[in-house]
């Protein structure tokens, strides 16, 4: 656990080294989410509620999908992929820490930076010239905080399974574009489920990407309370223990066929 604290630590201290990227990428999602913002204000135009997403509800959901891809990260991420290609995992696999648990402490340090750095202050600024949702009551800060907790934790098992595919193929490159534009279509990212029609969007819930944002998003806004609050965080759950299954199973075979390889 020392090693793991230590790993966070030093990926936590690497992100807020870069300050300039950091900055660009404040500015470059503010900006998409005032954009986005004005397009569902328009969208909406007379209307004060679709779907039981009030216009609001569906502004905040703008900032705040743009506040949660920096610690999400869901839509682009190679690291792992690229030290295969190099050879650097052959001297991570031999590192006395266990090979996921490393992946997921650089990744936990990341996301840490991005929500001080990016996210916190994104949604600040945004609240300056937008009315936004807020939660109401401490437990629903407690749920929106797990609940974002286990997006993180599904987003990592998504990406680490992804990069696996470095294993198998001279470029996984295509293997991942193709990967992450599956969660841009069904997260809810672009649009609110609830835009949606009724079938993608229950089935888009159901999937890790729906999962990993939609549901924190409803949580927050307060459109999810109850019995529906817990049904979501326990499909988070079930994707977060199954990734993790199924990540140590495809690593299990990489590794295998790296071994066989000479790599």
């Amino acid at each position: 656990m020392t090693t793991f604290l230590a790993i966070i630590q030093t990926s936590f201290r690497r992100q807020l080294t870069y300050r300039a990227a950091n900055l660009s990428g404040l500015a470059t999602n503010l900006m998409f989410g005032f954009f986005r913002a004005g397009v569902l204000i328009a969208l909406y135009q007379n209307r004060t509620s679709v779907n039981n997403l009030t216009i609001q509800g569906a502004i905040t959901y703008a900032a705040l999908a743009q506040a949660i891809i920096g610690i999400l990260s869901f839509f682009h991420w190679f690291d792992l992929m690229n030290t295969v290609y190099d050879g650097q995992v052959g001297s991570d696999l031999l590192r006395p820490q266990n090979f996921f648990l490393y992946w997921l402490g650089i990744d936990g340090g990341r996301a840490l930076g991005s929500l001080l750095v990016r996210s916190i202050p994104l949604f600040a600024v945004f609240s300056l010239f937008y009315k936004v949702v807020l939660p109401k009551t401490l437990l629903q800060w407690i749920a929106f905080a797990s609940a974002l907790l286990f997006s993180w934790l599904i987003s990592f098992g998504w990406r680490f399974l992804v990069n696996l595919a470095a294993f198998w193929t001279p470029n996984a490159i295509g293997v991942g574009r193709f990967a992450f534009g599956l969660s841009w279509i069904f997260s809810g990212f672009f649009m609110p489920l609830a835009l949606f029609p009724d079938w993608l969007a229950k089935f888009s819930r159901l999937t890790p990407f729906g999962a990993s944002v939609y549901i924190p998003i409803q949580i927050f806004i307060g459109n999810i309370q109850g019995t529906q609050l817990l049904e979501g965080l326990l499909i988070q759950v079930c994707w977060v223990i199954g990734l993790i299954i199924l990540d140590h199973a495809v690593l299990k075979l990489g590794i295998k066929k790296l071994v066989i390889q000479g790599g």
